[in-house]
């Protein structure tokens, strides 16, 4: 007689498998009993109120609503005005500037952040520590001075 082809792992597994199967099923008829049977259209409606929030109770019809005229609406962004060509000139110290390199920086005296400067800006030219007035241009790396003077 011949013994039979089922090892012993192989027999663990196949329990194993058998295991989940039955606790699959479990879980399943488990879920079935304790479903309710879904909610009421009532407890699914939801409401805007009027800030736009969203709320479960329904708005009051004695409230009065308010009117808003078509005209008041704005749609997308509104048109900024023109900047005044006085306020674009700033003051600033040349913090650091490289000759040989030609480019540094000038720290703006309103806002103390460092702006760069590169030799094709210059209008005069400028040494470290120097007190000069520039425009500042948003370039592919930031923002750049140009137009910069000494101030005499």
């Amino acid at each position: 007689m011949g013994r039979s082809q089922e090892t012993f792992s192989k027999k663990e597994n196949e329990k194993k498998r058998q295991k989940k199967k039955q606790d699959k099923e479990q879980k399943k008829e488990e879920r079935k009993a304790s479903a309710s049977k879904g909610q009421s259209l009532d407890e699914m409606m939801a409401y805007v109120d009027d800030n736009g929030n969203i709320t479960s109770t329904p708005p009051d019809p004695t409230k009065k609503k308010k009117v808003i005229k078509q005209e008041d609406i704005q749609i997308g962004i509104s048109k900024q005005e023109a900047a005044d060509p006085a306020d674009a000139i700033r003051k600033g110290t040349v913090a650091f500037f490289n000759d040989s390199k030609g480019y540094g920086f000038i720290k703006d005296h309103e806002t103390q952040e460092s702006v760069f400067v590169h030799v094709n800006g210059l209008v005069d030219t400028i040494k470290e520590n120097d007190r000069v007035t520039f425009e500042v241009e948003m370039g592919p790396k930031g923002p750049n001075a140009v137009r910069v003077r000494l101030v005499a």
